[in-house]
């Protein structure tokens, strides 16, 4: 099992949720791109991180 920590920050806001845009490191393709959270989890965060594990 592999894991790995993908950063995002804030893309724009929508009615229900922000949109947040992978940071992916120097030199890498991004993961995931885009990632839509619930206002109501996000609140003011302008940058969140995410951990992604792989089940092989």
């Amino acid at each position: 099992m592999s894991s790995k920590i993908v950063n995002f920050e804030i893309e724009k806001e929508t009615k229900n949720s922000v949109r947040y845009k992978e940071v992916p490191e120097e030199g890498q393709a991004p993961i995931v791109g885009s990632l839509y959270v619930q206002k109501w989890f996000a609140g003011n965060s302008k940058n969140i991180q995410v951990t992604i594990e792989k089940k092989d």
